[in-house]
């Protein structure tokens, strides 16, 4: 198999020199190839719309399959269009293209990427090889139509934890009806080079079901709440086991929650256990997506909805005790944020001391924008609130992810932009660092939308390539937040894969 899998890559990463026509393998259809111009990969999520605003959307091979009996043996006008990308404009301002719309033939489209990070495919939902599968053309994955009956999903958590990769999700939907469950869905994967895929071609996901073959919750709880898995780690204990420990929020509505504790993985059952309640009152949470590291010669786990600003020892019982986690906050010790009201401490010199605090809340970039807009804090002073690298206009990132990088020998970070220009929650932006609590001085957009939110980013550093040269990410794409109505058939409230090359000069 892993040999008809090395092929099946081939064959979708193959490029396409010329802009031709052909004869497809499946003669009941046209077949349209959405092309990277500079590449030659299949470019998933292009729009092709037609004059009667009939739309087709290319698959994760980039592929749309026609089979409309009024297009049939006519010539067409497809408009291409896709977020981040750009089709030639003709003397009209038209970006589109006529084709000869015919039975067992194929026109190939070529589009520049305007984005610096590459769209790769999408990792959940049904349909995810719809129109290659509908062509005969190969496919790297098992499951390429519908996988668990999964046909949405939200925002991932991953890491690797027993020597494969552990996958979650929150919300899951499902065919048959509109509400899946809200029970955070699992699945596992195969590691490049050990049985998996390269992370460029796709991700082979195996899930946790139900007797009914839908992917099954895995943290526990009474119907009418929703539960989200945060925070989510791999530690060993006393005995020296690995240990898979995340934190788990009830909620009642988005902004209501009702409950938090943390888990840990139960093997038997493959699913999650009570560890240990969090207090209500517990002012620093371990949440987002933590990264291990040593600072001051002391070995911590990193964490931060946004950027890394809390940590905690790196062994069980530390992870376990609440009172044992710090911020790194400007805050005065034991105070939480209050707006204007906020109580900074200063050094000598007056200006505001950024430190490790234990029972003190850290900030987030939004109200460290509020303290600026204040005059509770100057430039110098903005830790964690970069600067547009091309604007200087400061950017609130929220809900991403950070690692140490070995090819830029820096902290990345890759997180969505509160309040975009584009998008309301849908420009990522990538920033740098020396150090986790940063300075995070400047940051630059590698992905746009338009009117669409993709949030939620995460790194995968298992899949990192090249020394750390080629990295990957994901978030979900949906309209939440940012858009009424429109959504994209099938890849709406779902999760695409990303790759960027930090050697790409725009990053500079």
């Amino acid at each position: 198999m892993p040999g008809q899998r090395r092929l099946f890559s081939l064959a979708i990463l193959l490029p396409l020199i010329l802009e031709r026509t052909c004869v497809a393998a499946d003669s009941r259809y046209f077949a349209i190839h959405v092309i990277d111009d500079a590449t030659g990969r299949g470019v998933p999520l292009v729009e092709l719309k037609t004059d009667a605003n009939v739309s087709y959307y290319t698959d994760s091979a980039g592929f749309a399959a026609l089979d409309d009996p009024v297009l049939m043996g006519h010539n067409a006008y497809f408009f291409v269009r896709s977020d981040g990308y750009e089709y030639p404009a003709d003397g009209f301002g038209y970006r589109g293209k006529t084709l000869d719309v015919e039975a067992g033939q194929e026109a190939t489209l070529k589009i520049r990427r305007l984005n610096i990070a590459q769209r790769l495919y999408r990792l959940t939902g049904e349909g995810i090889y719809r129109d290659s599968v509908m062509l005969a053309r190969p496919v790297p994955i098992h499951q390429p139509l519908l996988n668990a009956q999964v046909t949405g999903q939200d925002s991932t958590m991953a890491v690797v934890y027993g020597g494969v990769v552990h996958w979650f999700w929150g919300d899951t939907a499902r065919p048959s009806y509109p509400l899946g469950h809200f029970g955070t869905s699992g699945a596992i994967s195969e590691l490049p080079g050990r049985g998996g895929l390269d992370a460029s071609v796709g991700v082979d996901l195996t899930y946790y079901t139900d007797a009914d073959g839908f992917a099954r919750p895995t943290l526990d709880g009474p119907n009418g709440t929703m539960r989200w898995l945060d925070g989510l780690l791999v530690v060993r204990d006393d005995a020296g086991r690995e240990k898979m420990v995340g934190v788990e929020s009830d909620h009642k509505s988005l902004a209501e929650v009702v409950g938090r504790k943390l888990v840990v993985w139960n093997e038997r059952r493959n699913a999650f256990d009570v560890l240990a309640p969090i207090p209500p009152q517990t002012r620093v949470l371990p949440d987002g997506h933590p990264v291990r590291a040593t600072g001051g010669g002391v070995d911590y786990f990193y964490f931060g909805f946004a950027f890394p600003n809390v940590r905690v020892k790196a062994d069980l019982r530390s992870i376990c005790d609440f009172g044992s986690y710090e911020a790194y906050t400007c805050l005065a010790p034991e105070s939480s944020f209050e707006g204007e009201h906020s109580q900074i401490q200063r050094n000598a010199d007056g200006s505001a001391d950024w430190g490790w605090k234990r029972n003190t809340e850290p900030l987030s970039p939004g109200q460290i924008m509020e303290l600026f807009k204040l005059g509770r804090l100057k430039t110098a002073e903005l830790r964690y609130l970069p600067a547009d690298a091309d604007g200087g206009k400061p950017i609130v990132m929220q809900g991403g992810s950070a690692t140490y990088n070995a090819y830029r020998r820096k902290w990345v970070e890759i997180a969505v932009q509160d309040h975009g220009e584009s998008s309301f929650l849908g420009e990522i932006w990538y920033s740098e660092a020396d150090h986790p609590e940063g300075p995070w001085l400047r940051a630059k957009k590698i992905i746009t939308h338009d009117r669409y939110s993709f949030y939620n980013p995460v790194q995968h550093p298992f899949f990192e390539q090249e020394g750390g040269k080629l990295i990957y990410f994901d978030g979900t794409y949906a309209t939440s937040f940012s858009r009424d109505g429109g959504a994209t058939p099938r890849y709406d409230y779902n999760v695409i894969m990303y790759r960027l090359d930090l050697s790409d000069p725009r990053l500079h």
